[in-house]
Formats: structure tokens, sequence, C-alpha cells
């Protein structure tokens, strides 16, 4: 380890550009954006603001999105909806926008999770406001709202696919939008388009004006449910799951006209909660399951949906902080290799093989424990790994 550090709560990873590593997280009535040299770990600015935000299911209050570093900007997200812009060299604030006062945003369940993604020299962000502001674009420098678009108009009347019935979307005032998704941009068939897996389901948007191309349902038939998973995008298609209540998978093909979407195939051979699998050669690795005691690690082959192996990863749920598994973790591709991050700390490097599961090693790192819920970090030869509350650099040069 070259160097380990005890932070504030949070889910979220750091992000880095250059030498500066940028983490967002809460300690006591604050949230902190903070900037630390990312080969020394030395803290080099930190910015405050107060945060009231109270987990109602009882998970820690800290932020749960990733910060976004463009240029000499960061932007960061928190808890509560702050979609905050600092200067990167010594955080300086440059603009806040309150997303849940200025566009009427329900309440989540577990807070604002979503990150902010860069897309046609705008910021996008899963605002989950109403009545049609379920995604919004805002001017990087001012933060000035640019479009906003999402909600009743697109889902009003459609259908509501994989529920009983025939079943139409009846658009309610209360009703959420902003998923634990983060969007992702893509070119299908020629066309730009930003692709979200809203609370509803997937949506794709134009990202000059936010018009929407196409609306696909998706998610499970209880309140009590999220999407959290990023879709993932292969020539003309993209998967997406879940893992509530049995919802599994979906993966569908963009029609040529970038209009719509038809099913190539629906199982619950995947049930991802907020992890996004790894792609890799026709095939699909990640980590399957809702709750500890249903962790699996699995194989997938993605045009047809087969199962290629599976190992099982699960653990009493809420035994131990640092179980001899890796229960629902999260995967990177690096130099040919799956580095994987367990829920616990229990970090493994493994070959992608679909033809079997090849573990090559695997370690518990000592600071980590339940829940490290963060992708692992890799920059210049570092992995960066966070837990609830401690954050470690590793050195993988050697």
């Amino acid at each position: 380890m070259i160097w380990g550090k005890s932070i504030g709560t949070g889910y979220g990873a750091p992000s880095i550009l250059g030498d500066r590593l940028v983490f967002h997280h809460r300690v006591a009535g604050e949230e902190i954006v903070e900037c630390l040299d990312a080969l020394t770990g030395k803290s080099l600015w930190h910015y405050n603001y107060p945060s009231k935000f109270i987990d109602p299911y009882g998970y820690n209050n800290g932020p749960r999105a990733t910060p976004l570093l463009v240029s000499n900007l960061c932007y960061t997200f928190g808890a509560e909806g702050k979609l905050t812009c600092l200067e990167l060299a010594n955080g300086k604030l440059v603009w806040q926008r309150d997303t849940g006062f200025d566009f009427n945003v329900p309440e989540a369940f577990f807070g604002v999770g979503s990150s902010p993604i860069l897309e046609d020299n705008k910021l996008v962000v899963v605002v989950g406001g109403q009545p049609n502001s379920g995604l919004v674009a805002f001017d990087l420098k001012t933060g000035k709202t640019i479009w906003e678009s999402v909600g009743r108009t697109n889902w009003e009347g459609r259908p509501m696919i994989g529920w009983p019935g025939e079943r139409t979307v009846k658009w309610q005032s209360t009703e959420k939008q902003a998923s634990y998704s983060t969007p992702v941009a893509a070119t299908i068939h020629g066309r730009c388009q930003i692709l979200c897996l809203t609370r509803q389901g997937l949506v794709s948007l134009n990202p000059t004006n936010g018009a929407v191309n196409f609306s696909f349902w998706f998610r499970a038939q209880v309140p009590e449910s999220v999407n959290a998973m990023n879709p993932i995008v292969v020539d003309d298609l993209i998967f997406i799951s879940a893992a509530y209540y049995k919802i599994g998978s979906v993966l569908l093909r963009v029609k040529p006209d970038g209009k719509d979407v038809e099913e190539v195939w629906r199982n619950p051979v995947l049930e991802i909660h907020w992890s996004t699998p790894i792609y890799k050669n026709g095939y699909l690795y990640a980590f399957s399951g809702r709750n500890e005691p249903d962790a699996r690690f699995r194989c997938v082959e993605l045009k047809s949906g087969r199962l290629m192996w599976d190992r099982e990863e699960s653990w009493p749920h809420h035994s131990s902080e640092q179980p001899s598994v890796f229960g629902r973790g999260s995967c990177i591709l690096a130099d040919g290799k799956l580095f994987a991050l367990g829920e616990g700390g229990l970090l493994g490097i493994f070959k992608p093989n679909p033809e079997k599961l090849e573990e090559i090693c695997r370690c518990q790192i000592p600071q980590l424990h339940h829940p490290c819920w963060a992708a692992p970090i890799l920059s210049n030869k570092k992995l960066y790994l966070r837990s609830e509350d401690h954050l470690v650099c590793l050195d993988l040069a050697k």
C-alpha cells in the first residue's frame, strides 16, 4: 500500500485527473468535496457545505455519486441534490444548484446516486424532477439550464412491458424518476445519443436538445425498488439489468431509424444491483444478486443470454465486515485482466475466460470493510479503493 486515509461516509468512487484525486464524503453535518495529491494522499483543498440528509432506510448519510473532472473544473452531486461546480486548482466555488428545489424532485429512496456526465459540451444529470425534468442539461461554466426532458410527456400511455395485463403508464405527480444509474453516451446507427436507465426504464435522448428518441419500460412491479446499473452498449445492442423482485435482464436491439427498440432476450440470468458488468469479446462478467445471500459471480454470453459459468459468492446478511467471499462486487478491466473488489474489501484478479472461471489471486485489504460499494479506480498503475469510511492507494507496477 502506498497510502491510506480515514475519510467521512459515502459510497461514490474517487475521480482522478492528472496528479489530482477528488472524492466526496460526509463528516457530521457537512458534505465535503476534497482534493488530494493522487501519489501521496496529501490534502490540497476542500470545499464544505451543510447537509441534513438522513437515509430513510438506515444506510449512511454520505454522498453516493462520483465527481466529474473536466479540465480545470470539478462537478459533484450531493445526496440531497446539490449540484456543485468548483475550480479544480483550488476548490473555489464557481456555481451551485439546488436541484431538489429548482426542479420539484420527489424524495428518492436512498438519496441522490447518479453521477453527472459531460456530453455535447453540456453537463447532463439525472435530476428526477416533475413533471418533465428527469434529465437536465446544464451549462458547464454557469450552471444555467439548457434543456430538461423525460417524464410525463414521454411516459404517459406507454406500455408497461413485463407487467401483467395490457397496462399503460398513468403518470402521477408524485412519481419518482431518479434512479441510481449514470447516463451513458453512445453512437448507434451513426447517431449520438444519451442512454439512461431511469426509475421507469430506459430512455434515449438527443444530447443537443434533450428530445426523446425512445422509451422502454423496465422496472420491478413494486414501489420499493430501484434501477442502478449503467446501460452497456455494443454496436446496436443495449443491455440493462436490475436486482429487485426477479426483474432480471433484457437485451435490446435499436432499430435502424434509432426511434425504437426490440427485445432480443429477457431472463433472470443476471440480477445486477449497483455495479455494471464488464463486456469483453461477446461476454459479460458480473456479480449478480440483490442482497448478500443472493450473490453470484457469473459469465453470460451477451447475444444469447446463455450462462457460461457461475460461482456462489453469498454470505449471511450483515454477518461480517470482511467476509471470505466477494459478495456483490464491482469489476474493472485493465491489462487483459478483471480487477474485482468485493463488498467486504476482498480484492481479486481474474482472467476473463468464458469457458471457465480463472482466479489469478486474491487478498483482503486490511483497512477496508463492508460496505465497499464503489468500483475500483486505476490510474498510472495505481489502484484506488474505497470502503464506506476509508480510501487506500495500492501500487500495481510491481
